[in-house]
């Protein structure tokens, strides 16, 4: 076996060996730029170069985030919108929605054109979520009407976790079992 040297890394290849492995993480979950960011800063703060200073890294990782923003390989618009289309899939609120995106680093702007456009898209959104809610925990509506008065409050609290304003919560957990079942029959 051939001992192989350890040759000191120059910039160049800091930059390349950091696009390799931003490519590598896209190819593998679909970051937002600020989750990508996050990765490849504990990426290379724990590496120890000795030709890159650590203050330096920063500028570097923005670099190839700004290089891979123009080619588009990120896109936060995109992730936002596709992001929001799988959470309300699930039945998450307009509010969890909302703190998801933020706390995947999605700018103010991208957050509101996209739940601007899931309003416009159904006035009613939050009502819906909550119904698929009710059906995959088996609350409110869901439950045998027998046990439905004494489960009320913490239905109530399943849902506001859940993100539900009272009055969505309300109008939820009002529903008749015959109407319940003609909406998730639509669903």
């Amino acid at each position: 076996m051939i001992p192989i040297k350890n040759k000191k890394k120059n910039l160049e290849a800091t930059v390349e060996e950091m696009r390799n492995f931003a490519f590598a993480y896209i190819e593998k979950y679909a970051p937002s730029k600020q989750q990508l960011k996050t990765y490849l800063l504990k990426k290379y703060l724990k590496a120890n170069i000795k030709s890159v200073n650590k203050s330096n890294i920063n500028d570097l990782i923005n670099a190839v985030l700004e290089d891979l923003e123009q080619t588009k390989f990120i896109n936060d618009k995109f992730y936002s919108n596709s992001k929001a289309k799988s959470l309300i899939q699930r039945g998450n609120s307009i509010n969890k929605i909302r703190s998801y995106l933020f706390s995947k680093g999605i700018k103010d702007k991208y957050i509101k054109s996209t739940l601007d456009e899931i309003i416009a898209n159904n006035d009613d959104q939050d009502f819906f979520s909550a119904i698929k809610v009710c059906k995959k925990k088996r609350i409110g509506p869901a439950r045998d009407e027998n046990n439905r008065p004494l489960f009320f409050k913490k239905d109530i609290g399943i849902l506001a976790r859940s993100g539900f304003d009272f009055e969505t919560s309300k109008r939820v957990m009002d529903l008749e079992k015959n109407e319940y079942l003609k909406i998730i029959n639509l669903l």
